[in-house]
């Protein structure tokens, strides 16, 4: 086999190859180490990839597609205005792939014994990381498997490293931040952790350097609109302004002063007076230094939290490893390191370390099996016609290998013997006794090859089936890599029940992880039918409500995926999983009762359909945080906690934020803040039980006190009522049964009013005009035709069918305070 590994990365990609001994860095034409993730066309319809295609964007953004790394999954589109040409972050990543993959020699190329690792922040999602092997497959990569960043960066440390002890990697990269926290023993490691942010990265101090530097000093020497971001008459100057100033920045890692400049014959652009504008801004490292501060700060914490989820303290770390561009700035290095009070490493190159790291993990793959996972550790060999085997260690990153006769029955005068192929060296004759082991040095790095042989009483050979053992002495061997956060799937926890996530792995368990969970329809399923069984799948660990976590995939089992029979109510779905060592996850259902088999291949979401476009998520963003500080309010008038405010800070500012620039990155960056928040959220209420609860309740009750009531019966009255006396005695004696009885509140709110017309015609409107929810664009459009015409037609039998459906598909609400479960699976 041969083995390669690539790091496609958000500003700059990289490709090496390791043959088991040595890994070789391919360079590009232009004999850098590292070519940029950028793609450039020009009028003539000439495509450049690299160095020439990053450097001609400045100038002609509408030719070019940069960054798109950070919306792989999504469906949000690229667009090349200046030459009419539209196109997906994943077509733009397969042009960066071919580009690679490219530069490597033909044998490598078309050989089928080529394996390919492509790594992939650890905080990618599941639809982040199927985009990416599309990506691969379309650019005509044929052995092809995904690793975590961080999983490689530590591979590549081993590599240089040969002292044991606990390490931390530091992996700043062009988009995303990256920690890891490894234990090396003997060259074997154990991955203790990781964790990181999204949108954290060399980008970031690019954008923060324009905001607060060259902008502010445009404006005060030039006359320029306050719609600088968004005019499409000044997105030259914006991205020409932010390309000096990142060369102004690594500049910096140089010297203590730097010089922002663009004459204006180079920019060509003029203000609104007609001035010809030019860039020339002088700054000192101590000004960058303050501008990067609050993220280098939001990225030491994230190292901590990372250390304190592993257990550790930093006086447990030994050093902290240094990967990616942007930590080729000294000052960066040294404050990360002062802040954690952990010595600096410079083990390995930055800007290569995670595409070494990837080849060298290839190597531990094997290829062969289907889900591409990690070849055995352990060999055997047995002989002919006798109860007699050797047991050995395959695969070591040590300079020796033991191996181990097995022997169940004593055999009188019988020898073996064990020598090198390599080096020719031999054991001699040792006696053959059940338990008789064997210390082999391997002369060198790869396969170290070995023959044994075994003697009869008589010196006479006995035949083994194979004689030959092949030890492969590795560079590293990563024996846990744990999950980067919790997986689970959307359930009810019992019939009438509330809704919970079944998890499937949680954070920290290692991986690859197989498991089976079995679920039961909560509703039947005709063949052909509309309908379908949703398996949603949630990363994160926030438990009231669900969709507060991030959603990241759908498993669907529709009506037409079978030809005949009926799914009755409560028949049992069998669910095998497994989380890959990337963090893929292959869902395969069963069902016995119509003798039915669903993959995951075939079932998934469809990413077309089912992915955010950050390019037009405004709505998201404003209902997402109208629907958050909503919560805020409420929470603070029963709980005092510093937290809130922030909280508060961080929803506003998010949504200044992606209006202030109107472009998918801070739509992108405006959601992730307002994730955290909703963690924090979960951890105040945690803290704050009792009361939140109780502002929980009284919300329900007020809807029901002030709208529900007159639409009720007596019994529903008197059951409502019972039951939120119920619910109190709950909140009173801190019992665990309040969320379902909440559930169970809502619910009879939600029954009552879906006897209503005024109430359905009220959600149906409201669900029509909310197309963010949904996973499925296609799909909800065509309910939403369907409801418009039975609302036409006052079919309010249709209408009531089409609304519940659309309650049933949506993906998340803004409040957390849903009346209706979307979920249609029971955990069994």
């Amino acid at each position: 086999m041969k083995y390669v590994g690539i790091d496609l990365g958000t500003t700059n990609s990289a490709i090496c190859s390791y043959n088991g001994e040595e890994t070789k860095l391919y360079k590009s034409p232009e004999q850098h180490d590292v070519t940029p993730s950028a793609i450039f066309i020009d009028k003539r319809g000439n495509k450049y990839v690299g160095s020439r295609a990053y450097n001609s964007a400045a100038r002609n953004p509408n030719s070019a597609a940069t960054l798109f790394k950070r919306f792989m999954g999504t469906s949000t589109i690229i667009k090349l205005s200046a030459v009419n040409l539209e196109m997906t972050p994943e077509e733009c990543s397969i042009e960066i792939l071919k580009t690679l993959f490219g530069y490597l020699p033909e044998e490598i190329r078309h050989s089928q014994e080529t394996g390919i690792v492509i790594t992939v922040p650890a905080a990618f999602n599941q639809m982040q990381k199927d985009a990416t092997m599309s990506a691969a497959h379309e650019a005509g990569l044929g052995n092809v498997t995904l690793m975590q960043e961080p999983v490689a960066a530590v591979m590549s440390v081993m590599r240089s490293r040969k002292s044991d002890g606990i390490f931390l990697v530091y992996d700043l990269g062009g988009g995303t931040l990256d920690i890891a926290i490894a234990e090396s023993t003997s060259g074997r490691v154990n991955l203790l952790g990781h964790g990181g942010i999204a949108m954290c990265g060399g980008r970031d101090f690019d954008r923060t350097l324009f905001d607060n530097i060259i902008k502010p000093w445009l404006f005060k020497n030039f006359n320029l609109p306050e719609n600088i971001y968004t005019n499409p008459d000044y997105k030259t100057l914006v991205n020409m302004a932010t390309w000096a100033g990142e060369k102004a920045k690594i500049e910096l890692s140089q010297r203590e002063e730097a010089i922002i400049s663009l004459p204006e014959t180079e920019l060509g652009v003029k203000d609104l007076n007609g001035e010809e504008v030019y860039i020339d801004i002088p700054i000192r490292r101590d000004e960058f230094d303050q501008l990067i501060a609050p993220k280098i700060m939001d990225s030491i914490q994230s190292a901590r939290e990372t250390l304190e989820k592993a257990g550790l303290s930093p006086h447990d770390v030994e050093r902290v490893v240094f990967v990616g561009g942007p930590t080729n700035y000294k000052p960066l290095r040294d404050k990360v390191s002062f802040e954690l009070g952990i010595a600096t490493s410079t083990d390995v190159n930055p800007m290569t370390a995670v595409a070494e790291g990837a080849a060298i993990f290839a190597e531990s793959i094997d290829w062969a099996s289907e889900n591409r996972g990690r070849k055995s550790s352990r060999g055997s060999i047995k002989t002919e016609g006798l109860q007699l085997s050797f047991n050995y260690i395959s695969r070591t990153p040590d300079i020796k290998a033991k191996i181990i006769a097995k022997l169940p029955s004593p055999m009188d005068g019988v020898e073996f013997q064990i020598d090198s192929l390599d080096t020719g060296w031999s054991s001699g004759k040792i006696k053959l006794l059940d338990g008789s082991s064997l210390e082999l040095m391997l002369a060198k790095p790869g396969d170290n090859i070995f023959k044994i042989f075994v003697f009869d009483r008589n010196g006479g050979p006995l035949p083994l089936g194979n004689d030959k053992i092949i030890i492969t002495r590795t560079a590293a061997s990563i024996d846990a890599i744990p999950a980067s956060s919790s997986i689970g799937i959307e359930t009810i926890d019992k019939l009438g029940g509330s809704v919970v996530l079944d998890y499937l792995v949680k954070e920290g368990e290692h991986l690859p992880k197989k498991g089976q969970k079995t679920f039961k329809s909560a509703e039947s399923l005709k063949a052909g039918s509309t309908g379908s069984y949703r398996f949603k799948l949630w990363e994160g660990e926030i438990k009231n409500p669900i969709d507060d976590n991030r959603y990241i995939g759908l498993f669907e089992i529709k009506g037409s995926d079978f030809d005949d029979s009926i799914i009755p109510a409560g028949a049992e779905m069998i669910c095998d999983y497994e989380v890959l060592d990337s963090g893929n996850i292959i869902l395969e259902v069963s069902i016995p009762s119509i003798g039915g088999l669903f993959h995951s291949s075939r079932n998934f979401y469809s990413r077309q359909e089912g992915q955010i476009d950050y390019a037009n998520a405004a709505v998201l963003i404003e209902d997402q945080s109208n629907g958050m500080m909503s919560r805020v309010s409420d929470i603070s008038e029963k709980v005092n906690d510093e937290r809130l405010s922030t909280i508060k800070n961080t929803l506003e500012n998010a949504k200044e934020n992606a209006k202030k620039h109107n472009d998918p990155e801070s739509t992108k960056q405006a959601l992730d803040d307002i994730q955290e928040a909703k963690k924090t959220i979960a951890k105040i209420r945690q803290e704050n039980l009792k009361p939140i609860r109780q502002i929980e309740l009284d919300g329900v009750v007020e809807l029901f006190n002030d709208v529900i009531r007159q639409y009720a019966k007596p019994a529903e009255e008197s059951n409502f009522d019972n039951l939120t006396r119920t619910a109190q005695r709950s909140i009173d004696n801190n019992t665990q049964e309040f969320e379902s009885q909440l559930q169970d509140l809502r619910g009879k709110n939600f029954d009552i009013l879906w006897k209503q017309d005024w109430f359905i015609i009220d959600r149906f409107k409201s669900l029509a005009q909310s197309p963010h929810l949904y996973v499925n664009h296609a799909e909800h459009a065509q309910l939403v035709a369907a409801g418009e015409e039975a609302l036409k037609n006052d079919d309010m039998q249709k209408l009531k069918t089409t609304t519940l459906m659309l309650f049933s598909t949506r993906i998340s609400s803004s409040d957390g305070n849903d009346m209706l479960s979307a979920s249609n699976i029971i955990r069994g």
